[in-house]
């Protein structure tokens, strides 16, 4: 077959290259891959500002937010001002199919989109990080079922997923008006809740070094974060997939059984990211009320450093 070929009016190129160091695909394969899972990968990505990882031949992968001037002009976009870097950012949303190959043609290999619509927010996430083990898997699964309970203690419910690395992600759709501070409240009361089912196994210490080999249920994707989408590639070997997985199988697979090699063919027609997700549902009160009382992680954190800071600088 050429290594040049056109999809959908989009004229893809090199696809026979390596993807990257490690990566055991070709840019093909990558292109395959997303073109067989446009209609799942879509609806997850749709009217949603789009960040991207790329990877070019001998470069680091790298973050890309602003959409290139080069852009078709048929890819829609929709710009924000960005408080952090003090500038407007145009950010591309990928809704269909031709805008997903452009991406795949630029070797975007992971899809990280705004876990907002519009200005509404629409899901609660935590994002389970393992130590180091080498069963850091079978650890984040662990942190997972603490989280899945002190859900249904709330009485709310979510679905969860690799993350294509070595952790977990877990979603819980939100009703429509929910506020944004009220979402970042409400994960961070969770998580501290999950914390107290058993914390000889999981933390929410944000600073690394006060984790003591635990895992790390991080409350702080609220707001203006990213997270990988749901069946997007990760720049890793061998090319795992994000992949929803229900729960009662997840301390039955491993991050590596879903590649862009294998993911197609295991879902036979199947959306399991839609077929798992819960109906959105309104924050309970007092799990919002308790988490207002919480400070925000990244803040305490920012604190408690300058803090250490001066103990040492007294030292």
């Amino acid at each position: 077959m050429a290594a040049d070929e056109t999809r959908d009016g989009v004229a893809l190129t090199n696809l026979d290259q390596p993807l990257f160091d490690g990566a055991g695909a070709t840019k093909r394969d990558l292109v395959d891959y997303l073109d067989a899972v446009a209609d799942r990968i879509v609806p997850v990505l749709r009217d949603r500002a789009l960040s991207v990882m790329r990877v070019r031949p001998g470069q680091q992968p790298f973050m890309q937010k602003n959409l290139p001037k080069y852009a078709p002009d048929w890819v829609r976009s929709v710009s924000f001002w960005a408080e952090a870097s003090r500038r407007q950012v145009t950010y591309a949303l990928c809704d269909d199919r031709r805008t997903l190959l452009w991406f795949a043609n630029q070797r975007a290999v992971e899809y990280h989109p705004a876990l907002f619509v519009g200005d509404r927010p629409t899901h609660l996430i935590l994002d389970l990080d393992p130590p180091e083990h080498d069963d850091s898997f079978s650890l984040a699964v662990r942190g997972a079922l603490l989280v899945r309970q002190a859900l249904s203690d709330a009485g709310l419910s979510g679905a969860v997923k690799t993350s294509g690395a070595k952790g977990v992600h877990v979603f819980v759709p939100v009703a429509e008006g929910t506020a944004v501070d009220d979402l970042a409240a409400a994960t961070r009361a969770l998580a501290v809740r999950a914390e107290r089912l058993d914390p000889a196994l999981a933390t929410t210490a944000f600073i690394r070094e006060d984790r003591e080999g635990k895992v790390f249920l991080d409350s702080t994707r609220a707001g203006g974060a990213t997270v990988a989408a749901a069946y997007s590639p990760r720049i890793r070997p061998g090319v795992p997939v994000s992949f929803p997985v229900a729960w009662d199988e997840l301390d039955r697979v491993a991050p590596a059984d879903f590649t862009v090699h294998t993911v197609a063919a295991r879902l036979k027609g199947a959306d399991p990211w839609a077929e798992l997700m819960p109906e959105p549902r309104r924050l309970p009160a007092d799990l919002v009320e308790e988490g207002h009382t919480i400070p925000v992680a990244r803040v305490q954190a920012m604190h408690e450093g300058k803090r250490r800071a001066r103990a040492r600088r007294g030292e």
